[in-house]
């Protein structure tokens, strides 16, 4: 057997083993899991995910992923939180603390404190007879097979099926809350992913540089109000309406079909329907009607139904909403 197929092999049991454990989770979802959601989505105070080493980061991660999706949710370092970050845990706070063993001694430490502080504990690990299990008020079992690693050591199913149980906490939360796009995008607001959930077209249309052009012009009028505005095109009115659009390529393909062109004006170049959008539509979705329709030019309409502005599909790029 060559090396790379023992790799891939390797690879491919490395998920198999996963997937079995995954489908041990898949089965351990039941009564206590929605009485956790429920207990969750009802809570008045913050959510606290708690742990240490691989545990402790798939405890940030989750925190990170109930935040973003409409859970406030912050993560406790174990070991710090017995060192004087205890103070930023509130009584109705709850706290989910995550431990494959369920027998940390970090988190053997602060459960004392938790619960004379009065919180709700829920424990997520793959040992129902563990510490963390009997000292929780509610357990998220998070079974296991065993680990992917050759030695059965490093973390790897584990943290793979804690993932997967924050994961299905944090949907299961978002769909109780009926959390939308528009909430997602003010949490969102930096970013690809923000900006294809609130950026508008007329948040970047500049309204300053509008290339613009009588119907009745000659050619190299048109030329020069290209050349001038820099946007590949220009605008067509006739008697202040909007009436057409020419672009670059329109004048190549022009010079293309005729050896004289002194004669020619705007209205013999333009295209005589351009693809228009309101400057309220957001621009991520104007970006996927300009690939539909393949093109590299859009008309920005202000609410009066005015031409507003000319956008060209690299200005979108240039704003990150290219994917």
């Amino acid at each position: 057997m060559s090396v790379n197929s023992t790799v891939t092999e390797i690879a491919l049991n490395t998920i198999r083993v996963e997937i079995q454990s995954l489908k041990l989770l898949e089965e351990s979802i039941d009564k206590i899991f929605e009485e956790i959601v429920n207990l969750i989505h009802h809570s008045k105070g913050k959510i606290v995910l708690t742990g240490v080493g691989k545990s402790g980061i798939i405890a940030m991660k989750i925190a990170a992923t109930l935040s973003s999706t409409g859970t406030p949710s912050f993560y406790l370092h174990a070991a710090d939180a017995t060192h004087g970050d205890l103070g930023m845990v509130e009584k109705k706070d709850v706290i989910i603390g995550i431990s494959k063993s369920g027998n940390s001694q970090e988190l053997k430490d602060l459960i004392p404190f938790l619960k004379k502080n009065g919180n709700t504990i829920i424990g997520m690990t793959s040992d129902v007879e563990s510490f963390l299990a009997k000292q929780s008020d509610y357990l998220l079992y998070t079974p296991i097979v065993k680990e992917a690693c050759p030695h059965n050591l490093a973390p790897t199913t584990s943290t793979t099926v804690q993932m997967v149980m924050g994961d299905a906490l944090a949907i299961s939360l978002m769909k109780l809350t009926g959390f939308q796009p528009q909430n997602f995008a003010q949490i969102h607001p930096s970013g690809s992913l923000g900006k294809k959930l609130h950026l508008k077209v007329g948040d970047f249309s500049d309204y300053s540089n509008i290339p613009s052009v009588s119907y009745e012009a000659s050619l190299k009028e048109v030329i020069l109000e290209i050349s001038e505005k820099r946007l590949g095109a220009t605008v067509v009115e006739k008697k202040g309406k909007l009436c057409g659009l020419i672009t670059d390529g329109d004048i190549r393909r022009v010079l293309e079909k005729h050896e004289n062109i002194n004669g020619l004006k705007a209205t013999n170049v333009m295209t005589n329907k351009p693809v228009k959008v309101d400057e309220d539509m957001l621009a991520y979705d104007a970006l996927k009607l300009m690939q539909s329709k393949k093109i590299n030019h859009i008309l920005v309409m202000g609410k009066d139904n005015n031409y507003r502005g000319l956008i060209h599909i690299l200005d979108f790029i240039k704003e990150g909403l290219n994917g």
